[in-house]
C-alpha cells in the first residue's frame, strides 16, 4: 500500500491510497464468495454458479462495488497511520480506480488538526465567587430531608384543608353534557397543588369524607381542548378519603434512623460540610467555563467544517443514548418535537464548534507548559474506567489500545491544563461576587470529557 498526502486550505488534506492488483482480486474473490448464494441463473444449483458465468452475463464489473467497499474499509486505518497525520474528522471517500490487473486506488478528503495561536492564559480574570453556607440554606436542606421521610395519615375527624391530599371521583359536564376525559374515578390530588383547573381544588376544602357536592369552574381561554375552552362546567365529586402529611420532628432519634450520625448537631455540619463542598465544586465549574472561554476567545483557531460536523455527530449520539437511558429513542423525540436531524445538528454545531476550541486550546497549553502525565495517573484512570464497567483491571487492559492510551494521556494532560489556568487565573474585583450555583450544566461540556473509542466495551 502506498499513501500520498497533498496538503489543503483552511487544514484540509487529500489522501490518495493505492493498492496492489492482487489485493483487488482477493476482494472481488471475496465479494463473489459473499454474493453467490443470492444469484440464481438457469442451468446451475444455487450459490454453485461460478464467477465466470456471473461476471459474463452481469459484467466484470458486477463485484466491484463490494470489493471496494471491503478494501476500503479494511485498508483506511492503515493508510491514516502511514500517513503521519493527525486526522481529526471523518473521510470523504472517492474511489479514482477499479478495475481487474491494476491496482485499487481511491482518494479520502479530511480535516487535519489546526494549528493554533494561543492567546493570553496566565492571569486570566474570573468573578470572584461566594461559597459560603448560610443557615438558612442548611434550614432548607434539612427541611428537605425531613419532607422526604414524612409518612401520609389517614384523617376522619375533620374537613378537607390545604395541603392533604384527597381521594375522590369526579364527573364533569359542560351544559349538562358530560365531555371526554372529564370523569375519574379513585382520583388522589392534593390540594393546593394548582393540579387541577383553578378553583377545583379551594372548593373541595372544608368536605368531609362521604360528602357529594359540585365544583364550579370555568375552563382557560387558552386551553388545550378548544371545546372546552372558556366554558363553564360543573364537576360532581364524591370525597371518599383524607390524608395529611406527617413530618418528624428534627431529634436526635430521627438523625440516627436516617444518617450515620447520633446527634442533630453532628448532623447539621455534616449537612453544612456537604453544601459547602457542592458550591466549592460549582464555583470552580464556574471559574473553568469563564477562564476557557476568554481564553478561546483571546486565540486563533481556524476550525475546519468536517471537524465541526464529525463533533456535532458525536453530540447526537450521545444525545440519543441520554434519550434510550429516559426510555425515549431519537426518532421518537424528533416525532414530539418536529425536529428533523439536520435541524438538530445545526443547532449543535455552536457547541460543537466551542468544545473543539476548548479542547484545542487547553491542548496547545498543555503543551507550551510541558505538561505531562505520569504512568501511574493513566493506570489510576484505567482502574476507574475497569470500575465503571464492572471489569477487572487485566480485562480492561486487554482492550486498551496503543491509541487509546495515547488519548488517556491527552486527555489527563487537558485536565491539568485547566487547573493550570486556574491556579494561574485572578479574581475581578471590578466585578460583583456572584453566588456559586450547583447546577451540573455551567460548564455544559466546555472541556470535552474523553470521547469512547472503538476499543471501550
Amino acid at each position: 500500500m502506498s499513501v500520498k498526502v497533498e496538503k489543503l486550505e483552511h487544514s484540509m488534506a487529500k489522501l490518495t491510497i493505492e493498492l496492489p492488483a492482487e489485493n483487488l482480486e482477493k476482494a472481488i474473490q471475496g465479494a463473489y464468495i459473499k454474493q453467490r448464494g443470492r444469484i440464481a441463473i438457469p442451468g446451475f444449483r444455487k450459490g454453485k454458479v461460478p464467477r465466470a458465468v456471473i461476471e459474463k452475463m452481469y459484467g466484470q464489473e458486477v463485484f466491484y462495488e463490494d470489493a471496494a467497499e471491503s478494501m476500503i474499509n479494511e485498508s483506511y486505518p492503515d493508510a491514516v497511520k502511514e500517513s503521519g497525520e493527525d486526522i481529526v474528522s471523518k473521510p470523504e471517500i472517492a474511489v479514482v480506480q477499479v478495475e481487474k490487473g491494476k491496482p485499487f486506488i481511491y482518494t479520502a478528503e479530511v480535516a487535519l488538526k489546526p494549528p493554533v495561536e494561543l492567546g493570553k492564559y496566565k492571569g486570566i480574570k474570573v468573578e470572584p465567587v461566594d461559597t459560603a453556607v448560610t443557615e438558612e440554606e442548611i434550614d432548607e436542606q434539612i427541611k428537605s430531608e425531613l419532607e422526604k421521610n414524612s409518612r401520609q395519615i389517614d384523617i376522619t375527624d375533620r374537613a378537607a384543608k390545604n395541603e392533604d391530599t384527597v381521594l375522590i371521583d369526579y364527573s364533569g359536564s359542560v351544559d349538562g353534557v358530560k365531555f371526554d376525559g372529564g370523569t375519574a374515578e379513585d382520583q388522589r390530588l392534593t390540594l393546593g397543588s394548582h393540579s387541577f383547573i383553578d378553583n377545583f381544588e379551594e372548593q373541595i376544602e372544608g368536605h368531609s369524607i362521604g360528602d357529594s357536592f359540585d365544583v364550579n369552574v370555568t375552563f382557560p381561554e387558552e386551553y388545550h381542548e378548544k371545546s372546552l375552552a372558556g366554558k363553564p362546567a360543573v364537576f360532581a365529586v364524591k370525597l371518599k378519603g383524607i390524608t395529611e402529611k406527617q413530618i418528624p420532628e428534627l431529634d436526635d432519634d430521627f438523625v440516627s434512623d436516617v444518617s450515620e450520625f447520633d446527634t442533630v448537631d453532628e448532623y447539621k455540619a455534616d449537612i453544612k460540610q456537604t453544601l459547602e463542598d457542592k458550591k466549592k465544586a460549582a464555583a470552580r465549574r464556574k471559574k473553568e467555563d469563564e477562564a476557557v472561554k476568554a481564553l478561546v476567545e483571546d486565540s486563533r483557531i481556524e476550525i475546519p467544517q468536517p471537524m465541526i460536523d464529525t463533533e456535532a455527530d458525536e453530540l447526537i449520539r450521545n444525545y440519543s443514548n441520554r434519550m434510550r437511558s429516559q426510555g425515549l429513542s431519537l426518532e421518537q423525540y424528533m416525532q414530539y418535537t418536529g425536529m428533523t436531524i439536520d435541524k438538530l445538528k445545526d443547532d449543535m454545531k455552536d457547541q460543537a464548534k466551542l468544545n473543539i476550541e476548548s479542547r484545542l486550546v487547553l491542548e496547545a497549553v498543555a503543551e507550551k507548559e510541558g505538561i505531562t502525565v505520569a504512568d501511574e495517573d493513566i493506570e489510576k484512570e484505567i482502574q476507574e474506567m475497569a470500575d465503571n464497567y464492572g471489569m477487572p483491571l487485566d480485562s480492561m487492559k486487554s482492550l486498551i489500545s496503543e491509541n487509546e492510551r495515547k488519548s488517556i494521556d491527552t486527555d489527563l494532560r487537558v485536565r491539568k491544563a485547566v487547573d493550570y489556568i486556574i491556579e494561574n487565573s485572578k479574581e475581578d474585583k471590578t466585578k460583583k461576587t456572584v453566588k456559586a450555583d450547583d447546577e451540573d450544566d455551567l460548564i455544559e461540556k466546555k472541556i470535552p470529557k474523553r470521547k469512547k473509542s472503538k476499543d471501550d466495551k
